[in-house]
């Protein structure tokens, strides 16, 4: 079990390195500013949207509001998106579509994140109201126009396709930016292709 738990250490330890290095590479003082990340984003010429959706990312992650991301909430973000339970992904994502902070998000809400990955990934396959209607008509049980934390998780997890959509436009981590993610919607359910 101790040879089993010390291999793992080192994995650990490599994989840390490595987002060490990246953020060195990417931040040679080794905290990313708001300017930063949209430098690394390649956010030049973007839209309101998406300026505000990086923003909004940004402020997530810095979790002491000191206006950088140092190392060890860099890790947490990194960690998060690639290793993140499901239930912790989508409590992100719903803080993330949450902008007023008011634990629902409305349909406006809503498209306006969608429309800022849009012009983050310069993917414009559906409309962003589209993708909203289809994602309320099927997780809004309640008809309220607004959904709630626990409708969000429940939802997401009920259908696979919005679970799928949803962690990969919401993760850019893993996005070559020249490549387009095509979206498309068909018989009611979203289809992702590379």
């Amino acid at each position: 079990m101790g040879a089993h738990g010390s291999s793992l250490d080192e994995v650990l330890a490599e994989d840390m390195h490595h987002w060490y290095n990246k953020l060195l590479k990417e931040s040679p003082s080794g905290l990313i500013t708001l300017f930063e990340l949209k430098t690394m984003l390649q956010m030049q010429g973007m839209t309101e949207e998406a300026n505000g959706y990086v923003d909004q990312v940004f402020v997530t992650f810095d979790m002491d509001g000191d206006g950088y991301i140092d190392f060890v909430e860099y890790i947490a973000a990194v960690s998060l998106l690639l290793k993140g339970e499901i239930n912790q992904k989508l409590k992100w994502y719903f803080k993330l579509f949450d902008q007023d902070g008011n634990g629902k998000i409305d349909r406006d809400e809503m498209e306006t994140i969608f429309k800022a990955i849009q012009d983050i990934t310069r993917s414009y396959d559906i409309p962003p109201d589209d993708i909203v209607s289809l994602i309320y008509e099927r997780i809004d049980v309640n008809n309220e126009g607004e959904l709630t934390l626990e409708e969000f998780i429940t939802g997401a997890k009920e259908h696979p396709d919005i679970m799928e959509m949803l962690t990969k436009m919401m993760d850019l981590t893993h996005r070559d930016l020249n490549k387009t993610l095509t979206l498309s919607i068909k018989n009611g359910m979203f289809e992702l292709h590379t």
